[in-house]
């Protein structure tokens, strides 16, 4: 009996795209498209005091310019259903102010792309600059607003605070005050962002093909920009090359286009180039947390309070709000580790920067280094083993289901497993002896570890705790098999990369009997699949997949029923397996299961009712969100002379749960950690003093390649998820967010002779010399 869960089943996918047969929006222009073009702010803050649009109009094969008043002034407004929370309203073409570099004013329509950006530089906008709030220093001191009447602070949470923390940290054998800050970063997924907007006449809405992780979403945000009924909007989601995050949230130009082309009834398409993608698009990451932290004379830490700011931009995105960020850091700063008492204010400040999004692990990498920085301050001022005081801090074996003091359950996980597991393999592969190497050929080199849980598959009974209006968390599967006895499976979520059509059909394959082959996916299609949420937060396996099992097994129950009837047994005795349903304990007895789809679609008439009209299920899943987690470790080598970093070996210990596909989960996992190195050594976005992006193309943005990225060795633990229909928990950010804290360490480490100790991400050659 072949068990499909759990197989290093090739990736379905890759042969298309390794082909060049993907379908991507870039694609799919028609013999009619027209090309769009945005006119966007020089300026990171200004009134528009007129925008003449007469010669860009006259321009060959400009077919119209079109600004936020001739589409009637669309917006989008995110809404946080708390006092504590501003909302703003974004336009989708700024019509009286702009707040960032970038921002769109207008959309030229025109023949061709050539044309489009020709009648772009033709349109005269008259602006009057004003002041500029750079980064979070300026916003909290509030000289200038960006949005009038807020103070620059459009969400200040305080979720928890000890009364009795005062004294801890007066009475504590050490504490520790420190600042924590990472840079401004952008996804940089390998596909920008593109739409393409067609009109369909036969059913009266507007079809947009759009590279995004969240389709209904997406169809909600339109239809609420435009004023017009969801049945009027279908978004579809072809082949997505990457997200990260950027595209978890609607874009204006989405919308802007999806207007167009009800105005025009011509398909219109827009594909970014990589400057746009790098200053107009959102972006992620930029933070700064002021941290105080007590231990005792053993390193078990004892309270822990956190002033946590996030620079979000000019906007807050939709539908998330601006306030993803500063939530999940405050509410999950502990971690795996168990702080007594716990003070946290989290704050979202608007700055004149593009908007921050969900960038991938939300927050996370940056709570996690915090953490695991505190725990290196602690180890070496009390002159315990670093390793060691994470293992008296942990949750250990024992005391899961653990309830920490932010609220938060944890199921079952192996902290300490995968902590000691870590410490063996390097201490077997020399990793000790190799670092003692490097230091005597003249380099500094270190070894630097971080433990961490990442929560994934949050569903709505965690999401709600947000309060957003549109509160994520459920998703819906359809399960149908076909006469010959291949398989549909509908689903909410949207790929973008990750091995989905693999993964579910596996899930399916074995519910049902049949091989992996026989089961095709479908997603990224409002008019086809049920309302789901996308993908994003480490969800689909464990909501999506969960749904796609349930479903499934309904189906499985419909064959059984079937077969027994066919069959002349009980129903308890039919297995389902290698493509027959069989007998239990009698081999030479069995049908193909094509052969029951074949039945039950063409001669009803043989089954009783309960066994008649199809065989398909539908059925959704709406879990509380499970822990999965990991240890890394990392072996760094810094050169002296040139400040120039590197790192040499990489190890991952994780713990995902039940494993669907090793291969797709180590794919994950690699990923995610080029991401988080990335994030650790190269990439920044950076501003002059007036709001100008310095790092406007890949020249300037240090997006790592093969090269920089060393071997990543990794190694599996199971700890299945009582909460989830697969027993797997959500893995596809853990890598991000748990290599840039192992890289920070390593790098302290080296240089820890010489008293230099950065908590700030990226640490650049120029830090190192300085």
């Amino acid at each position: 009996m072949t068990a499909w869960v759990g197989a290093r089943v090739p990736r379905k996918e890759d042969r298309r795209m390794l082909l060049g047969r993907g379908r991507f929006v870039a694609d799919m222009a028609r013999a009619d498209t027209l090309h769009a073009g945005f006119v966007r702010s020089p300026y990171a803050s200004a009134t528009i005091k007129s925008i003449d649009v007469s010669a860009a109009k006259r321009v060959d094969g400009v077919l119209d310019v079109l600004t936020g008043a001739d589409l009637g002034d669309p917006f989008l407004r995110a809404v946080l259903e708390r006092d504590e929370f501003t909302p703003t309203e974004m336009p989708m073409l700024s019509g009286d102010r702009v707040r960032f570099v970038g921002e769109p004013v207008a959309v030229v329509i025109a023949e061709d792309a050539y044309a489009a950006e020709d009648g772009v530089e033709a349109v005269e906008v008259e602006w009057a600059t004003g002041p500029v709030v750079l980064d979070i220093a300026a916003a909290l001191a509030a000289d200038a607003e960006v949005h009038s009447g807020t103070r620059n602070c459009l969400v200040d949470l305080v979720l928890f605070d000890d009364p009795g923390l005062d004294a801890i940290f007066a009475d504590a054998r050490l504490t520790i005050e420190a600042t924590f800050t990472s840079a401004r970063v952008s996804a940089q997924p390998m596909e920008g962002r593109a739409t393409m907007a067609e009109w369909d006449d036969r059913d009266s809405q507007v079809v947009v093909h759009t590279s995004t992780q969240v389709p209904h979403q997406c169809r909600s945000g339109i239809a609420q920009a435009l004023g017009i009924p969801e049945r009027s909007v279908r978004v579809i989601a072809p082949d997505v090359g990457g997200g990260f995050g950027q595209k978890c949230v609607v874009s204006r130009e989405e919308v802007v286009l999806a207007a167009a082309a009800m105005r025009l009834r011509r398909p219109v398409i827009w594909v970014e180039d990589r400057q746009e993608n790098l200053t107009a698009s959102v972006h992620g990451h930029e933070q700064r947390y002021d941290v105080t932290a007590a231990f005792d004379a053993d390193g078990r830490i004892l309270g822990l309070a956190a002033d946590i700011t996030c620079d979000i931009g000019a906007y807050s995105v939709f539908p998330f709000t601006c306030a993803v960020e500063p939530l999940m850091a405050a509410t999950e700063l502990p971690g795996i580790y168990k702080v007594p008492a716990y003070r946290a204010r989290g704050r979202g400040l608007a700055t004149n920067k593009a908007p921050t999004a969900p960038y991938r692990g939300v927050s996370r990498p940056q709570i996690v280094l915090v953490m695991e920085r505190l725990m290196e301050k602690a180890a070496a001022r009390l002159g315990v083993d670093p390793i060691e005081i994470r293992r008296r801090n942990m949750i250990l074996p024992g005391e899961f289901p653990y309830t920490g003091v932010n609220t938060i359950t944890y199921d079952e996980g192996s902290y300490l497993e995968s902590l000691d597991l870590t410490e063996k393999k390097i201490t077997e592969a020399g990793w000790y002896t190799e670092r003692d190497r490097l230091r005597e050929q003249g380099l500094l080199a270190g070894i630097g570890f971080s433990c961490f849980s990442e929560r994934t598959a949050y569903g709505t009974p965690t999401m709600s705790q947000r309060r957003m209006r549109m509160t994520p968390g459920y998703d819906t599967a359809h399960v149908r098999m076909d006469p010959s006895g291949e398989v549909v499976v509908t689903t909410g979520t949207c790929g973008h990369g990750q091995g989905h059509e693999t993964t579910f059909a596996q899930i399916v394959a074995d519910q049902l009997g049949i091989h992996p082959d026989q089961v095709r996916l479908r997603q990224g299609d409002t008019d086809l699949t049920s309302y789901g949420w996308g993908t994003f937060g480490s969800r689909s396996i464990v909501i999506g997949g969960g749904a796609a099992r349930k479903a499934a097994d309904a189906v499985a129950g419909r064959l059984r029923k079937v077969a027994a009837h066919l069959l002349e047994v009980g129903e308890d005795d039919v297995e389902l397996a290698d493509g027959r349903a069989g007998v239990r304990g009698v081999p030479d007895v069995s049908l193909p299961i094509a052969e029951l789809a074949r039945v039950v679609h063409f001669q009803t008439h043989r089954l009783p009712e309960e066994c008649r009209y199809g065989l398909e299920a539908r059925e959704s899943a709406d879990p509380p969100g499970t822990f999965s987690n990991a240890c890394h470790a990392t072996l760094v080598s810094v050169d002296p002379e040139t400040g120039d970093i590197r790192a040499r070996k990489f190890l991952v210990v994780e713990d995902c749960g039940v494993i669907i596909n090793p291969l797709v989960v180590d794919g994950q996992v690699r990923g995610g950690v080029a991401q988080g190195i990335a994030a650790a050594l190269y990439e920044r976005i950076t501003f002059d003093q007036e709001g100008q992006p310095t790092s406007a193309t890949l020249m300037d943005y240090l997006v790592p390649t093969a090269t920089e990225i060393c071997p990543i060795e990794i190694h599996h633990l199971e700890t299945p998820s009582p909460f989830s229909e697969n027993g797997s928990k959500g893995m596809g950010e853990g890598g991000t967010i748990g290599a840039p804290a192992a890289v920070l360490n390593a790098i302290n480490d080296a240089l820890a002779h010489r008293g230099v100790e950065f908590d700030h991400i990226p640490v650049m050659p120029e830090d190192v010399l300085s």
